[in-house]
C-alpha cells in the first residue's frame, strides 16, 4: 500500500508542472481598464485563447476617476486604457501615456482617417480610435406634432414634461451655447452664463436626468423626445424603426474614444498585440455591432450586417463645418458650466 501512494504521490509531482502549463497559458496578464461593456466577451475570450495572455478587466465610471487614478499611479498599473478625447488629451500632456510601436500594430492602416489627426492626438502617435459618438435628438412622432430640426426646438412649449437629457453638462449646456450661435469650446464666461440662463427656460420641458439607458424610457412612452448618446440611439431604432433621429441644424457635438498605453504600463506589448487584434476587421465588425457606436475602422465596415449599417457607419448629414469636438476648456469656464447645470438641476427639480 505504501509503494502503491508513493508512486501515486511521485507521478502528480511529475505532471503538476504540466498540468499548471496547460491551464495558465503564458502566465502574461493584460491589465485592460475602461468603461463595462466596451467588448463582447466572446472576443475577450478568443483573445486569451489565441494569445494565452489573460485578460484583467478593471472598470471605471467617469474620464476624471480613471484620470485620478492614473496621476496617482504615475502612469503605472494597466497596461490598455480606453477613454474620451478630452481625457486623452490631459493624459498625452501630462506624460502618462507612451507612444506606439507601430511595427507591432500592421493593422493601424485599417483605421478611418476622419478619426485621426484630432486635438488631442495631432501625430496620431499615441492611441488608435475605438468608436465615436455624437449627441442627437430622437423622438416619437407618434407623440409628438412638431417638426423638431434642431435644439432650438426642445424648448416649444409643446413638449412640457416630454423630453429625456443625459447629464453630461457640457453637452447639455452646449446645446443652450449653439442655440446661441457659439461654441462648444467657449472660454467667455460671460456667454457661458447667458446659456445657463438660457437653458433654465427649457426646464419645465424636462421630464428626466439620466445617463444610462435612457432610450428605455423613451421606448416605454416616459418620454417622447430625448436628446442621448449614439449607442443608445442604436439600440431605440433597432428596437423601434418608427423613431425619428435628428442631427441638430445647429451644430453636432462629436467625440471620439480612443485606446492608449500608459508610460509605464507593466505589458506594452500585451497592449500592441490586443490592439492588433481588435483592428482585424471581422472581429472590429462584431465589437461596434456589440458597442453601438460609429465604427472607426474603415475594414471594419464591410463586415458590419446590413441591420446595423444604418446606424454604425458614418451619416450623410455629417459634415466638417456641422461637427464641433467638445475640448477641454479654462478652468474658469468650466466652473461657470457647472454653476449653469446646478441653477438647471435646481429648476428641473
Amino acid at each position: 500500500m505504501k509503494k502503491r501512494i508513493f508512486t501515486l504521490v511521485l507521478a502528480l509531482i511529475l505532471i503538476l508542472p504540466a498540468l499548471v502549463s496547460c491551464t495558465s497559458g503564458s502566465g502574461e496578464v493584460l491589465n485592460l481598464y475602461t468603461w463595462a461593456g466596451m467588448f463582447p466577451d466572446e472576443v475577450l475570450a478568443d483573445f486569451e485563447a489565441e494569445t494565452g495572455i489573460r485578460i484583467n478587466y478593471v472598470n471605471y465610471d467617469y474620464g476624471e476617476t480613471m484620470l485620478a487614478k492614473l496621476q496617482a499611479e504615475e502612469g503605472g498599473t494597466y497596461d490598455l486604457i480606453i477613454a474620451d478625447d478630452y481625457i486623452i488629451e490631459t493624459v498625452i500632456a501630462e506624460g502618462l501615456a507612451q507612444k506606439l510601436d507601430k511595427a507591432k500594430i500592421p493593422s493601424h492602416g485599417n483605421v478611418n482617417p476622419l478619426y485621426q489627426g484630432q486635438f488631442f492626438d495631432p501625430t496620431d502617435e499615441y492611441t488608435i480610435p475605438y468608436g465615436a459618438g455624437v449627441q442627437t435628438i430622437v423622438y416619437n412622432p407618434a407623440k409628438i406634432d412638431i417638426e423638431i430640426n434642431g435644439y432650438a426646438d426642445l424648448w416649444n412649449p409643446a413638449l412640457a414634461d416630454k423630453v429625456g437629457i443625459i447629464s453630461n453638462y457640457r453637452v447639455i449646456n452646449g446645446m443652450a451655447l449653439k442655440v446661441m450661435g457659439e461654441s462648444y469650446n467657449t472660454t467667455d464666461v460671460d456667454t457661458i452664463k447667458a446659456a445657463g440662463e438660457h437653458l433654465t427656460a427649457l426646464a419645465p420641458n424636462i421630464r428626466l436626468i439620466k445617463d444610462d439607458n435612457t432610450q428605455d424610457d423613451l421606448l416605454a412612452g416616459e418620454i417622447d423626445a430625448a436628446v442621448i448618446y449614439t449607442s443608445q440611439v442604436t439600440m431605440a431604432k433597432m428596437t423601434d424603426p418608427s423613431l425619428e433621429v435628428v442631427f441638430p441644424e445647429e451644430g453636432i457635438g462629436f467625440g471620439i474614444m480612443g485606446m492608449f498605453i500608459p508610460s509605464k504600463a507593466p505589458n506594452a506589448d500585451a497592449a500592441h498585440k490586443f490592439i492588433e487584434f481588435i483592428l482585424d476587421p471581422q472581429r472590429g465588425a462584431k465589437c461596434y455591432e456589440y458597442l453601438g457606436y460609429y465604427c472607426t475602422a474603415s475594414a471594419s465596415e464591410p463586415y458590419i450586417s446590413e441591420e446595423y449599417r444604418p446606424f454604425l457607419t458614418l451619416p450623410t448629414e455629417f459634415t466638417s463645418d456641422r461637427m464641433e469636438m467638445i475640448g477641454n476648456i479654462t478652468a474658469e469656464a468650466d466652473q461657470a458650466h457647472l454653476d449653469a447645470w446646478t441653477a438647471f438641476r435646481e429648476k428641473c427639480e
